[in-house]
């Protein structure tokens, strides 16, 4: 099945290291010619991406590429798991893209050191997305594009109803109430009412995060209760779009009509726009709190080389050609296939499809407000573990603040085990 960019903010869990390595997929696209007869094979790996050319995209760069041979491998299925597997073996890609890489890969000296390839460029990248790919004060993947997610509302709606565009979450709650009919409901977050895709977003909108620069857990704060707990409001004024036929990731409840406002990802703008036209706007979540700020989370695939390569410095030069040096292929990549940000800041700035409207506030709010996702030392277990708990204070109206000491005593718990390990 084709996987769109969005997997990387909506697909749950850590990486299983079980089953079996699957067979390669796609041909080794060799080369029409013998252009680069005689020099290193290096094999490229890419998860099957959704969007119609991205393959021909990425051969097309390859075969651009003057110091090796490098043959690329379109890999449909559980990509993550497939690449977690190859490099416990000797036969794994010498270049694979990575949603990390994970900390088990770094800490387990899967992956090269890539820190120097961006010597010169290291300001220029989207320090959020960059932030994921860091540890220990080294860059383990060279970000390719970013993916983000933003709140959409129908400008009409609003405007009927006498409201502005929800800046707060207190707004925002209002908001939804105000907007939800018999026919419309004022909000969706997805099928389970948001524990799924909302993950640490409220925490950054009240100023706090999953876990800290430092490595602690960065919500053990009376703010973090005050804020989950005012998502329960949502639930329990019916203000929230529950079993829509597509979930948050598709808009379609938004274009339908079944919902004034929804969370979904940046990918979903070009469907908005035909959809809508001009009738809609785009927003980061709503900040909480006077330390609170505007929160939008960010998450990139990058480019690793495994550290088994029998090519590293032909590996390495492969990665900084082309996801440092080649800015004509990064924007091309971003912006020519589905729709996305590139990774460098400049290039956002610059891509014509960026400087205006919603998609040039989108890219704006990346920038200005991003947070990653899924913070490197934020463990499966970690996650599961405040999902659960979400989902409980959501749905459920349960404590928050009980619900929390809980997960915290967890995560710290994780937190040391990982660190351990370093």
């Amino acid at each position: 099945m084709s996987m769109s960019r969005r997997r990387l903010l909506g697909a749950g869990g850590g990486l299983a290291l079980t089953g079996a390595l699957a067979s390669a997929c796609g041909s080794n696209t060799g080369r029409g010619g013998d252009d680069h007869a005689g020099q290193p094979v290096i094999e490229q790996w890419y998860h099957q991406y959704g969007e119609p050319g991205t393959e021909q995209a990425v051969r097309r760069y390859a075969d651009a590429f003057e110091q090796a041979n490098v043959r690329v491998q379109w890999r449909p299925g559980n990509y993550d798991q497939q690449t977690a597997a190859a490099l416990l073996t000797d036969s794994g890609p010498d270049v694979f893209e990575a949603s990390g890489p994970t900390l088990d890969q770094i800490q387990g000296g899967q992956v090269i050191d890539l820190t120097e390839l961006l010597s010169e460029a290291k300001d220029d990248f989207n320090q959020a997305v960059l932030e994921q790919k860091t540890y220990q004060g080294k860059v383990w993947g060279i970000p390719q594009v970013i993916d983000t997610q933003l709140l959409y509302y129908r400008k009409s709606l609003l405007e009927d109803a006498g409201l502005e565009p929800p800046r707060t979450l207190d707004a925002l709650i209002d908001a939804a109430k105000k907007l939800t009919t018999k026919e419309v409901k004022g909000l969706f977050l997805g099928n389970d009412g948001g524990p799924g895709v909302l993950a640490g977003t409220p925490l950054n909108a009240a100023g706090l995060s999953l876990v800290t620069e430092d490595g602690k857990v960065g919500f053990d704060d009376p703010a973090a209760a005050r804020t989950l707990g005012k998502l329960h409001q949502l639930y329990a004024e019916k203000s929230l779009l529950l079993g829509a036929p597509s979930d948050w990731s598709d808009p379609a409840a938004f274009t339908q009509g079944l919902t004034a406002m929804q969370w979904s990802g940046l990918w979903a703008l070009p469907q908005v726009q035909k959809a809508l036209g001009d009738d809609f706007g785009v927003l980061p979540f709503p900040q909480d709190g006077p330390d609170g700020k505007p929160a939008v989370p960010v998450g990139a695939y990058g480019a690793a080389v495994n550290a088994k390569t029998k090519h590293k410095a032909e590996a390495k030069a492969y990665v900084k050609w082309l996801w440092v040096d080649r800015t004509e292929y990064q924007e091309d990549f971003a912006l020519r296939y589905g729709f996305h940000i590139p990774a460098r800041i400049s290039l956002a700035r610059k891509a014509a499809k960026l400087r205006s409207g919603a998609a040039g506030e989108a890219a704006r709010y990346a920038t200005d407000y991003g947070h990653v996702s899924e913070p490197l030392l934020w463990t499966a277990a970690s996650k599961t573990d405040y999902q659960d708990a979400l989902s409980r204070i959501i749905k459920g109206g349960a404590n928050p603040d009980r619900e929390l000491r809980s997960v915290i005593r967890k995560a710290e718990a994780e937190l040391r085990r990982v660190k351990k390990k370093s």
